[in-house]
């Protein structure tokens, strides 16, 4: 049973250095040396417990991820009675306070494959973040009204996503490429409350386009 133990921690020890080392310095100037000297690990642990350093990448931004989710939630700790607008707000604050926490390596790593693909991530990242891109779907199709289409719900995600992320992704981007980064204006509850009012209101100003356009229909 201890050895059992001892290779479990061996294996997480690794993930958690190995998140590290992939979100300062991209997946091909990590080395399995590197990781090993901080981990305190052999290559040959590596290499029983992952089987290559695809792998060990791959599980490494999944640790991260789930991890930043356990964190941070993905429905802000709001009840799912509350109402629509509260369980949007939020969601909201769930991923600005996600994406602004400088010790999630999910971010990281996810800009560092931004500025140098490897490709490697691109299905487990759309399986992992599927379930939060659709709670964040059915509380603006619920805002919008059973009428809208799926169109009008999938424009106003687009939206709503990108303002949640790309403040955060340019300063972590500049960080990288400049060695200083752009230091962000606002902290992350006053961007969450301004993203979710400005997002609220172009969410209203959606249904009342579509209540006007039906009404033209119906008049002529």
């Amino acid at each position: 049973m201890s050895v059992r133990k001892d290779g479990e921690e061996t294996r997480r020890r690794i993930l958690e250095i190995a998140g590290d080392v992939f979100g300062e310095k991209g997946y091909r100037d990590a080395t399995h040396a590197e990781i090993c000297r901080r981990s305190g690990a052999n290559t040959a642990a590596i290499n029983y417990h992952f089987r290559s350093k695809e792998n060990l990448y791959i599980e490494a931004w999944q640790t991260a991820f789930h991890h930043s989710l356990e964190v941070y939630p993905p429905d802000g700790g709001i009840a799912p009675e509350a109402s629509a607008e509260e369980r949007f707000r939020g969601r909201i604050n769930s991923i600005i306070r996600r994406a602004a926490d400088p010790d999630n390596k999910s971010f990281e790593i996810i800009s560092r494959e931004m500025v140098n693909p490897t490709g490697l991530l691109s299905e487990v990242m759309q399986e992992a973040i599927a379930p939060v891109r659709k709670g964040m779907e059915e509380v603006i199709r619920e805002l919008l009204g059973e009428k809208a289409s799926a169109r009008q719900v999938g424009l106003c995600l687009m939206s709503v996503m990108a303002q949640c992320l790309h403040p955060m992704m340019r300063e972590r981007h500049s960080r990288m490429l400049k060695g200083a980064a752009l230091p962000l204006k606002f902290g992350p509850r006053e961007m969450a409350d301004h993203i979710a009012a400005f997002s609220l209101a172009g969410i209203r100003a959606s249904l009342n386009a579509v209540q006007k356009s039906e009404k033209n229909e119906k008049g002529c």
